[in-house]
């Protein structure tokens, strides 16, 4: 019989140590969930979608979710991503391991414009601004079609092997391609696992929770958002780049304004303000969608309604409800 000693803090019940440990280990555990995914799903090209999109508004999350700062504009970073990847693979002649920190770095210098312009406002006018900033960058691509190919997308550049280390990949093998992209994915969880649990982590939640207090506390209130838009747009990038070395074109749409609002249903339908809630909610509008459109080309009703039903009796997500039922891993979130 185990004796417990006077100060000693009782031993959590089963099912919050086992959120204990989700939310110790969430780097690895994360990794473990996305390489079991392809096996889990119909396809591997949902499986795709839904890695690509989890990193997206895994970057979204970390304005919205964390910060508090609610974007109508994170299809310009994904878009952005996704065109100077394939620009540079296919105009430029670089290989993918170059075209990547390219597009993210350019990523990050619009990101750094768009917030600095945005950052100024708050509130609906936050919203406002980076819906309009983003929908200039849309038309911008639109206008640039010698560049971006206008209406057709871009197209003319494809990654069909990746040397690794001296190993030639098939990357027009679905599996391969999945577990490739998955290593950016997994450096992407990583860096912002690192930033939550760093000092800054905790002045942006401060800042979301109270901005007044975060300010009279010291913090430069503007300076740090100004940092989150920057990362928020490099992460979101990130899925931008796995976009356009997964599909090979990159559509003009991928900067439209819905693109953004999907990013903030699949963001609410996970769970803002939890490190697992993207994914969880990358995956649940992906497989609705792709379940619903087999039975009805008019799915975006049924999923519409969902989501309805979720803002109305579930507004903190799936993992964010899942957390509520266990009252003391909310701290854990």
């Amino acid at each position: 019989m185990t004796v417990q000693s006077a100060g000693e803090a009782p031993p959590l019940p089963q099912a919050q140590r086992l959120v204990a440990i989700l939310s110790d280990h969430r780097v690895l555990v994360s990794i473990a969930a996305l390489a079991l995914l392809p096996w889990l799903l119909p396809s591997k090209a949902l499986a795709v979608n839904v890695l690509i999109y989890g990193v997206v508004v895994m970057g979204y999350n970390l304005l919205f979710g964390y910060t508090g700062l609610l974007s109508f504009g994170h299809a310009a970073f994904f878009g952005t991503g996704a065109y100077l990847t394939g620009i540079v693979i296919g105009r430029w002649g670089l290989p993918w391991f170059a075209a990547v920190p390219l597009a993210i770095a350019a990523s990050t210098v619009l990101a750094a414009v768009i917030g600095t312009i945005s950052t100024r406002t708050r509130g609906i006018y936050f919203s406002m601004v980076t819906l309009a900033l983003a929908q200039l960058v849309y038309y911008v691509a639109l206008q640039a079609s010698s560049f971006t190919g206008g209406e057709n997308g871009l197209r003319g550049f494809t990654v069909d092997h990746i040397n690794l280390f001296g190993v030639q990949i098939n990357f027009l093998d679905p599996l391969n391609k999945y577990y490739v992209l998955m290593s950016l994915a997994a450096l992407a969880i990583w860096v912002q696992s690192r930033i939550l649990n760093s000092p800054f982590g905790a002045v942006i939640e401060a800042i979301r929770e109270n901005e007044q207090r975060a300010r009279a506390c010291g913090y430069d209130v503007e300076r740090c958002k100004l940092i989150v838009f920057m990362l928020s747009g490099a992460i979101s990038a990130v899925g931008g780049c796995m976009s356009a070395l997964h599909l090979s074109i990159v559509p003009l749409d991928i900067l439209h304004y819905q693109t953004s609002g999907m990013i903030v249903m699949m963001v609410l339908l996970g769970g803002a303000r939890s490190f697992f809630g993207p994914f969880i909610g990358a995956a649940t509008f992906l497989i609705l969608e792709d379940v619903v459109s087999v039975w009805t080309p008019h799915w975006q009703i049924v999923v519409g309604a969902i989501f309805v039903v979720f803002v109305l009796f579930l507004p903190k997500g799936i993992w964010g409800t899942f957390l509520d039922a266990l009252p003391a891993a909310r701290e854990r979130r």
